[in-house]
């Protein structure tokens, strides 16, 4: 620990100017810059800071060298800065070490060529619902401009070894054969129920039916039972439209049951995304170029607002007052000291122990209905699609579809170059599930990345039936066709850790969960936000009504 005089930047490095902030960000990812553009729109001076010489931090999308670097490494270490001769000021440095927030890497296989056309997300598979909170947040507060999406194509469940459309509209379970005439009634009436409950429906004079309040408080499952719905519907309703994460039949190893309310608040969701944007598909919408746009895209509108940036610019202590231990500031790898109110520090940094007794520290493991601390996730690319007709699709293993032990429900999201992450002719993967414990998080990734690939050099008769190919059945006929299944080219597999720290003055922005969309990362930011400036609006309407196009949201 070194005392400190308020130092300027070494010789030949860049000086920051002024040296004092309302806000200090460190880290691009999703979570900081929406907290420095809604700061920055409130009046607050920003400084956003990086280590990396990219956007995006642990949301960013990167090239295969990148990706398997940022893994490896962690978190990019601080270059210690020459210490300023003693002197009795009021702060001191404390230095700043790196929390690993990845482990059990493994990186295989050769990268096809171009490698520069392939961007892989860093903290995929995920998507947006058209009617997602965040989506709303990007409308409102201009960043949408910066940023177009593409539709994913279809959903798919994967029961009794195939590939399966999921029924998730009228249409779909008209034309779905696998489906006899009872269970089509059956979906049906629930599908109405459903939608009457949150008011699409029954509105002509005609009373909507409702659920009752102690229907809403009963696990969902249950629920799905009263209505008498088959097995595999109340897989896919759980599973693959009200993305439940764990085995909701087994409460011995699902750490919260999902009750009725939270499923159809869930329903709800994928229900209103359905026809919100004339130009969607379906329910879901994937960012061209990547994930990493969208920490980019509020990055530009807090810069707009005022917020200074700085890339290659890592932290490499914390400043804090000698006598009463409080936050101060940060010097930066350059030597130069930064002072602040607040600080929003990365989460691959440790919060050196140097607090007031009476200081809170309040880590929180894991966002949203569970409490999973960790996230297994696989990158793997490939040269033909997992469906012969579609190109982005989502596919859902619920638990126990892969393997009987299977606890958790799986979750893989296929791009093609139509979003510009792959060159044609080539298609990215991204594998995913919760838990808690890194080693039976890989046994399920890998379980599902063996169901849908094959190794190079692998016969496809050579397990004989169905281990060696991709079956799928679809909704518009009764038959099933098999296609050999794609060649795995390379992979990339990890394991993450959901770690948020809040000590008095200093706080992380939330880490990439394991949820396939927004919502729960959205919540947590905002309430890291209010916390922050309890009297300040987040991210407020900064367009006119002509200019807030809902339309521009998704691309063909």
């Amino acid at each position: 620990m070194a005392e400190a005089t308020a130092a300027a930047a070494a010789p030949g490095e860049p000086t920051i100017d002024p040296n004092s902030f309302d806000l200090i960000v460190s880290g691009t990812g999703l979570g900081g810059s929406l907290i420095a553009a809604a700061a920055a729109a409130c009046g607050k001076s920003v400084l956003h800071v990086d280590p990396n010489p990219y956007y995006g931090a642990h949301f960013a999308s990167l090239s295969p060298p990148s990706l398997a670097s940022a893994l490896h490494q962690g978190a990019p270490p601080a270059t210690p800065p020459a210490q300023p001769p003693s002197d009795p000021s009021d702060h001191v440095a404390v230095g700043l070490e790196p929390r690993r927030l990845y482990s059990h890497v493994e990186v295989s296989g050769e990268v096809p060529e171009p490698s520069r056309g392939f961007l892989l997300d860093l903290s995929g598979p995920r998507v947006l619902y058209c009617a997602d909170p965040a989506v709303d947040v990007m409308l409102r507060s201009g960043a949408s401009h910066h940023v177009e999406f593409k539709s994913v194509d279809a959903s798919l469940v994967y029961w009794g070894g195939r590939l399966q459309t999921v029924p998730d509209s009228r249409e779909a379970i008209f034309k779905d054969r696998s489906l006899g005439l009872t269970e089509k009634s059956q979906m049906m009436r629930f599908l109405k129920l459903v939608r009457e409950h949150i008011g699409l429906e029954g509105r002509g004079g005609e009373e909507a039916s409702k659920v009752s309040e102690e229907d809403l408080e009963i696990p969902f499952v249950a629920f799905l039972e009263k209505q008498k719905l088959p097995p595999k519907i109340k897989s896919i309703v759980l599973y693959a439209i009200a993305m439940a994460d764990f085995d909701q039949d087994n409460p011995e190893c699902c750490e919260k049951l999902m009750n009725t309310k939270e499923g159809l608040a869930s329903l709800s969701l994928y229900s209103l995304s359905i026809g919100r944007f004339p130009n969607a598909v379906g329910a879901l919408i994937y960012p061209i170029y990547g994930q990493g746009e969208l920490p980019q895209a509020f990055c530009r509108c807090a810069a707009v607002k005022g917020a200074l940036y700085v890339l290659r610019m890592p932290i490499s202590s914390l400043l804090f007052d000698k006598e009463e231990r409080g936050y101060k500031g940060v010097r930066l790898a350059t030597g130069q000291d930064i002072f602040s109110h607040r600080l929003l520090m990365d989460p691959s940094s440790v919060v050196p122990p140097f607090l007031s007794p009476d200081s809170k520290n309040v880590v929180e493991i894991g966002q949203g209905s569970s409490m999973a601390s960790k996230v297994a996730r696989l990158v793997c690319m490939t040269r033909s699609s997992l469906h012969p007709e579609l190109s982005n699709i989502l596919i859902v293993f619920p638990p126990k579809s892969l393997f009987p032990g299977q606890k958790a429900s799986v979750r893989a999201l296929q791009l093609g170059s139509s979003v510009a992450v792959c060159p044609p002719g080539f298609f990215v993967v991204y594998i995913s599930v919760k838990c808690n414990d890194a080693i039976q998080g890989k046994e399920h990734v890998l379980s599902a990345m063996n169901s849908l690939f094959k190794f190079p050099g692998e016969d496809d008769d050579a397990k004989g039936g169905t281990d060696s190919q991709c079956e799928y059945s679809e909704t518009s006929n009764n038959e099933s066709t098999d296609e050999p299944k794609p060649i795995l080219l390379w992979r990339a597999l990890y394991v993450q850790e959901l770690t948020q720290v809040t000590v008095g003055s200093i706080s992380s922005p939330p880490m990439p969960d394991g949820n396939l969309d927004y919502k729960c990362l959205l919540e947590s930011t905002q309430k890291l936000f209010h916390g922050m400036y309890p009297q300040e609006e987040f991210l407020p309407a900064t367009l006119t009504p002509q200019d807030n196009d809902e339309d521009a949201i998704s691309q063909d």
